[in-house]
Order: C-alpha cells, then structure tokens, then sequence
C-alpha cells in the first residue's frame, strides 16, 4: 500500500504515520498508535525515506523538514 500517492499527495495511512513521528518513534510505536500493522509501518517507513520525509536515528523515525511539509499540505509533486 502507498502512502505517497502518484500526484505526491499522502494517503490517509500515510498521513497517520507522519503525525506519529512528529517526535521520534519506533515502528512498535506507530503501528500501536495508529492501529496499523507492523508491517505496513515498516513498508511505509521504507517509502518516506527514500522521499526524503522521515529519517532514522538509532532505532527511532523522526519527520523532516519535507515531512513536516508533507503533513501541512504544503508539499506537491
């Protein structure tokens, strides 16, 4: 499932997981907030880096300034 929709915009679970990462989290973390499965976490956490929208530190993600973006909306292709 993506979470980064062909036109750039984020899918619903994708914007669930961004707002979880506002401040750190592991993918446990995620997956326990936003009711998906850990999987999905996983996957998407794959798909945000490679964009540039979240990175890892340690054993945590975290937003970047894109991903911040991403989450106001003020993001396009």
């Amino acid at each position: 499932m993506a979470c980064i929709q062909p036109d750039g915009t984020l899918s619903r679970s994708g914007e669930l997981i961004l707002l979880a990462v506002h401040t750190p989290a592991t993918p446990e973390e995620v997956a326990r907030e936003t009711g998906l499965d850990l999987f999905v976490v996983r996957a998407a956490m794959r798909e945000f880096i490679r964009a540039g929208h979240v990175e890892k530190e340690e054993d945590r993600y975290r937003l970047t300034s894109r991903g911040e973006a991403a989450c106001e909306g003020d993001e396009g292709p």
